[in-house]
Order: C-alpha cells, then sequence, then structure tokens
C-alpha cells in the first residue's frame, strides 16, 4: 500500500474510532470528535498547500487537531473557530517561544484561546514539541493537551 493511501486509510480508521466513543462521553462529544476531525483534515490540507503528500500530511495532522479538539469541547466551535485555532496551534508549534501562549480571537462568536508550546526536543531524529491548548467558551476554558513532531517536509504531525 503507497503512502497517501495507508495515510487516508488511517485516517478513515481514525475517524471511525471517533464515532464509536465510550459509554461516559455523549453524542455532542462524539459528534465534534467527528466534526471536528473532518474539518481539521480540510483544513490542514488546505492551509498546507503544495505537494499532493504535503496536502495529506497537513490533512492528517488537521484531523487529528481536529479530532482532539472537537472531543474535548463538542460541537460549539464552527468552521472560522477552528480555523483560527489550528492557525494559532501551527504558528505556536512552528515559530512560538517555550511557554508563550499564541492567542487567537473570533470577533464574531466572542470565543478565543490560545496555544502555549513547550520546548522542541528530539525523538528519533525529528523535532517534537509539546503543547496546550486552552479554548474559551462563553468565558468557561477547555484544555487539551499533546504532542507534535516535524516531519521531513516540515508539516507538524500529532503524536498519540
Amino acid at each position: 500500500m503507497s503512502g497517501p493511501k495507508l495515510i487516508a486509510a488511517g485516517l478513515i480508521a481514525a475517524t471511525m474510532a471517533a464515532c464509536a466513543g465510550d459509554p461516559y462521553s455523549g453524542p455532542k462529544q462524539n459528534t465534534g470528535a467527528l466534526t471536528g476531525a473532518i474539518a481539521g483534515g480540510a483544513i490542514g490540507a488546505a492551509v498546507t498547500g503544495g505537494s499532493t503528500g504535503s496536502r495529506v500530511a497537513g490533512g492528517v495532522a488537521g484531523a487529528v487537531i481536529g479530532g482532539l479538539l472537537g472531543s474535548a469541547i463538542g460541537a460549539a466551535l464552527d468552521d472560522d473557530d477552528r480555523q483560527r485555532a489550528y492557525a494559532a496551534q501551527m504558528q505556536a508549534l512552528e515559530q512560538g517561544q517555550s511557554g508563550a501562549p499564541v492567542g487567537w480571537r473570533n470577533p464574531d462568536s466572542g470565543r478565543y484561546g490560545n496555544v502555549v508550546p513547550g520546548p522542541a526536543y528530539q525523538q528519533a531524529g525529528a523535532t517534537c514539541r509539546q503543547y496546550t491548548h486552552t479554548i474559551y467558551i462563553d468565558g468557561r476554558p477547555q484544555t487539551a493537551r499533546g504532542t507534535a513532531c516535524r516531519n521531513p517536509d516540515g508539516s507538524w504531525q500529532p503524536m498519540g
């Protein structure tokens, strides 16, 4: 199986897993995870641009980030919120100073958040960073934590 097909199969499997949920999470959380994964994948592919491989990697990274945010926040974010959150996360990973928040705000919805990247470190020859993404909905924080590593093409891939 070729690289792009393998990545696509992984994306489909991750999306299916997001639908399964557990008995303790409600349908809004499961819907949010699925919606976030789909929207994140589309945004990641569009933002990355470039070669087909870069767009696929961006789509996968966006799907994972979108699923993470969607699961934590449910269906409360609109597409513009997701785009702003994704752009801030990529900026934090790419250029952010360790411990310094990179903020975003949607003046139309009133939602906002920030991404705080950790220090860069090497793992299996790749540069990786942990991050914390906090999103405020109606003044209440929702926090997601993750780790992303840089691919050889320069895109970031969330890990585990």
